[in-house]
């Protein structure tokens, strides 16, 4: 479970419980556009102290990428030559929707370390679903970040798909804005 409070007042400002993110681009928040426009890395990880500037930019494009500005997400984490600086420009990709783009990002993050619990939640998540599209997420052993770009290719014209690669595709995104928040912040 995502709890914005362990991640500080501006997360904790900018999370919208209960929202999912689209498979697609979504509409972005115009709302937030001018807070997020001025944060900065120490902003985004107080009252912590900020520890790795770089992963506290990539939280920032997380932060763009859940309000659907992708070009916003797309700017700062391609500009991160890292494996966490790939795995966002991926997920931005998969959701522009570019599967060939994001499935290059995604040989260039080959293992991420969050790939273990995502797979064992995404199992989890999966049990309940009869789509047959789907049944390879009940028995992998192993994330298949390419397998899920194409369920996510296959959802945006199946209904029956699209909740479950919603909340695998949320649950992936607290997980890596986890896993960067906490190289982020002492």
């Amino acid at each position: 479970m995502f709890c914005p409070e362990k991640y500080g007042p501006v997360v904790q400002a900018l999370w919208r419980a209960g929202r999912t993110q689209p498979l697609g681009p979504g509409r972005a928040n115009k709302e937030v556009a001018d807070q997020l426009q001025r944060l900065t890395p120490a902003q985004l990880v107080a009252p912590r102290t900020l520890r790795d500037e770089r992963m506290a930019r990539l939280c920032h494009a997380a932060l763009w990428l859940y309000h659907d500005f992708l070009e916003e997400c797309h700017r700062i984490s391609q500009s991160i030559a890292t494996i966490d600086g790939s795995y966002w420009h991926g997920l931005m990709h998969r959701r522009e929707p570019d599967y060939a783009n994001a499935k290059y990002w995604f040989r260039r993050v080959g293992e991420h370390p969050v790939f273990s619990t995502l797979c064992e939640e995404a199992r989890k998540m999966s049990q309940g679903t009869n789509h047959p599209a789907a049944d390879f997420l009940k028995h992998r052993s192993k994330w298949d970040a390419f397998a899920f770009i194409d369920l996510c290719n296959q959802a945006v014209r199946d209904s029956n798909l699209e909740p479950l690669c919603r909340a695998i595709q949320q649950r992936e995104w607290e997980l890596l804005f986890d896993f960067c928040f906490n190289q982020a912040a002492e």
